[in-house]
Order: C-alpha cells, then structure tokens, then sequence
C-alpha cells in the first residue's frame, strides 16, 4: 500500500527493533544499578510487568515475525536480570522473573491486537 505509513516495512521493522532495543537498555540500566531511584508504581512486581510488556510492544505492533525470537530472548533477559541482580547489591526474585515473562506475554499480545486494528482502520479499500 503505497503512500500508508503503517505499510512501510523497512521503516517499521527498524523503528520496532530501535525502540526495543532503547527500552531494553532502559530496562537493564534501572534493574541493575545499585538503586536508580526510579518507581513506575508503589507495586515492584507491577513495575517489571508493565516494563517487560512495553519492551515488546513496539515488535508486536510493527514487527511480528520478530517476536519469534524477541520474545524467548526477553524472556531470558529478565531472568538474567534476576540472576545478576545480587552481584550489584538489588535482590533477585523469581516473582520479579514471573512479572518479566507475564509482562512480555501480555505486551505480546496488546501489541499484536493493536496492529490488527491498527490494519483494519488504515486498510485502502
């Protein structure tokens, strides 16, 4: 579909693993620095599920056929996270472990019903 701008893939598929990638390295600064001071909610388990869910939606929306590597790969970066975690003074937890993977499944998902609506409103007739 000439002219859609949800249509270009090359833009999209790069803007997808570029954003992914920036919030991945956002994700990795603020779990393993000693104590970066930043709270998304009052809820720690909230904070990762909600954190891991918008690492993967940018993929989703724009970048499906990613998301068969993206999201194993997610999944084993937060339980790197945990499993470094006490090597810089923060507690590893498997809660915090299953808010990583629940959060990137859910990301997954929002992200993938996202992009069929976002297809279905721009679709050219």
């Amino acid at each position: 579909m000439p002219g859609n701008w949800f249509y270009n893939k090359r833009r999209n598929h790069q803007a997808a693993l570029f954003l992914t990638a920036v919030f991945g390295l956002g994700i990795g600064y603020l779990t393993l620095t000693p104590n970066p001071g930043v709270v998304l909610t009052s809820n720690d388990k909230l904070d990762h599920l909600f954190g891991f869910a918008v690492l993967l939606l940018p993929a989703a929306i724009l970048y499906r056929h990613a998301l068969y590597w993206l999201l194993p790969t997610a999944i084993a970066f937060g339980g790197a996270i945990e499993i470094i975690q006490p090597h810089v003074n923060r507690s590893g937890e498997w809660g915090d472990f299953w808010a990583d993977a629940i959060g990137a499944i859910l990301g997954v998902s929002i992200g993938l019903l996202l992009r069929y609506i976002f297809r279905k409103r721009f679709a050219v007739a």
